[in-house]
């Protein structure tokens, strides 16, 4: 570049065409998220419209708006500084795996214990907190932790959720109103699975919106009343409208450490994948050709992540999977900048109330049923072959825990609130071992990781490593992070001795052992898809939609 050259073709430009395509596909995955997270606090855990609309959706609009904002100025930063114009920003928001744990395994639980909205938000609060300090300082770790966790382990973690507290309460509300649910499935999975496109590329989660609302809003019509919707809850959501700022809750954030003892079970193997998801997705920008620093994206999703919740948003913010289809549609950092506007003015104005009164909320469980299909199968498909059966342990934990509050919450409904041994003791003539599905779920993010990556070890023959990940396991254990309700000392000191046991089997084997080679690995299946994976920090318009085209 001369000295002659104008300054203004040495300034990036804020806007371009193509920003245009990637906002308006990046948007609608934003206004989805927005709308299932508001589902999800309005229908789910039953908090209150003052709750919801007054206090976390103006911190969660405030969170997208500055997480867009940064992430705009960034790729900006770059083109000033390298002298490119193809520079894309990283799409950022809430993360979505993340956004049903914290409803479904933090926030609920709490909500039942005590029937209390307010203590539930604030372990909500807390646990993004947690994940937050994990965020910022793992940066220094985020490489250590990749290398001696097997990926196999961290993917089974979100696998088992994904099966159970994401897939099972969606597919069953569907089924309820099959017309509508059933329907919106086939529109997305032709679109995200099957390659169909939509009238001008419309993205497959609008037009299953469109069609859900269509079928809800004609039944209505006719007296059968799909979908719940009515005139008079319309007409009451327009209450909602006005100018709401977020106002700070740092007494409600700290209040929720009551429940730390609980919340650590979840949130630090959580932040720990989210730094690996990160790190994956700062990765796979610099393979499209744009370097950002790993260091700064993790600090500035904790940060962010920080001050979203310290201002009442108990939804953890993530750099989505996503940034080469973006880039391929012509986005560069005028696409980020609109998206973080556009969530502000949703937020703060109260127009996702009207927006969810208008769709019916079967319409968007297809969307996290899907979500649930794709994270369940990319710890498959990003596994090697041979790990697969370790996956399957490491899912035993979560459908245990799943099942034995399935199991808890049938008895509740029958007016048994106390499990006496004779109520135990007729379970198990009936095949529910109540006390040993409790054992086995609780804990069950660690629980899972410590037994897929156990057995990883063994499957490669590396029988120190699984020793030691056995011998984690006791420790764990013995201070109640796994297998216990609460954290403290000598919690299950039989289960710990039973892993103090297995760790110090594997280490005889590895040590007096004679091991047979391991076998070449067979050749991958091949996987040929038009969409990308959805992690814990992916959007949930999936990279290879129309709205997000397959990486370049």
């Amino acid at each position: 570049m001369t000295s002659s050259t104008p300054a203004s073709a040495l300034r990036p430009k804020l806007w371009v065409p193509g920003d245009w395509n990637a906002f308006f596909g990046f948007g609608t995955n934003i206004l989805v998220n927005l709308l299932t997270l508001t589902g999800l606090l309005r229908f789910v855990l039953g908090f209150p419209d003052e709750l919801v609309f007054g206090r976390i959706l103006p911190a969660a609009g405030l969170m997208l708006f500055l997480s867009s904002g940064y992430y705009g100025w960034l790729a900006y930063d770059l083109m000033r500084r390298t002298g490119r114009r193809d520079v894309c920003a990283l799409p950022s928001g809430p993360g979505v795996g993340h956004m049903f744990i914290v409803v479904l395994v933090v926030m609920m639980p709490i909500k039942l214990a005590t029937g209390d909205p307010v203590k539930a938000w604030e372990a909500g609060l807390t646990w993004v907190f947690i994940q937050s300090v994990v965020l910022i300082f793992g940066g220094f770790l985020g490489s250590w932790v990749r290398k001696v966790t097997p990926r196999a382990a961290l993917l089974a973690a979100l696998t088992g959720i994904s099966i159970t507290f994401i897939s099972m309460r969606p597919a069953m509300q569907m089924f309820e109103t099959p017309l509508i649910g059933l329907v919106c499935l086939a529109i997305l999975l032709v679109n995200w699975f099957g390659g169909v496109r939509y009238f001008r590329g419309l993205p497959a989660g609008l037009v299953a919106l469109a069609a859900g609302t269509t079928i809800a809003w004609g039944s209505h019509l006719f007296g059968l009343n799909y979908g719940g919707l009515s005139l008079e809850r319309l007409v009451e959501s327009v209450t909602h409208f006005g100018f709401s700022i977020p106002i700070p809750a740092i007494g409600h954030t700290f209040s929720g450490f009551e429940f730390v003892g609980v919340l650590l079970i979840t949130a630090v193997p959580f932040g720990i994948y989210d730094l690996v998801e990160a790190i994956d997705n700062v990765e796979s920008a610099s393979a499209a050709g744009d370097e950002y620093s790993t260091k700064r994206v993790l600090m500035a999703d904790g940060i962010v992540s920080m001050i979203g919740c310290l201002m009442g948003n108990p939804f953890i913010l993530a750099v989505y999977i996503g940034h080469a289809g973006w880039k391929s549609m012509g986005g560069r950092c005028g696409y980020a900048f609109a998206t973080g506007i556009m969530a502000l003015v949703l937020c703060w104005l109260g127009i996702v109330s009207v927006m969810l009164a208008a769709i019916p909320v079967v319409a968007i469980l297809p969307i996290l049923l899907y979500i649930g299909m794709l994270i369940g199968a990319q710890a498959f498909r990003e596994s090697p072959l041979r790990h697969a059966p370790a996956i399957i342990l490491g899912v035993v934990p979560h459908l245990a825990h799943w099942a034995a509050g399935f199991v808890k919450g049938a008895l509740a409904a029958a007016g048994v609130r106390e499990t006496t041994p004779e109520i135990a003791s007729s379970l198990a003539a009936e095949g529910i071992m109540l006390h040993g599905l409790e054992v086995l779920g609780q804990g069950s993010v660690l629980s899972g990781i410590v037994l897929a990556a156990t057995a990883v070890f063994v499957i490669e023959r590396q029988l120190w490593r699984a020793a030691i990940f056995a011998g984690v396991g006791a420790v764990l254990t013995f201070f109640g992070f796994m297998h216990s309700e609460h954290i403290g000392l000598v919690r299950s000191p039989e289960v710990a001795l039973a892993y103090a046991c297995v760790a110090g089997f594997f280490g005889a084997c590895a040590r007096f052992a004679k091991v047979e080679a391991l076998a070449p690995a067979p050749p991958a299946h091949a996987y040929e898809s038009a969409h990308a994976h959805a992690g814990g920090g992916s959007g949930i318009v999936p990279e290879g939609s129309v709205s997000a085209p397959a990486r370049a």
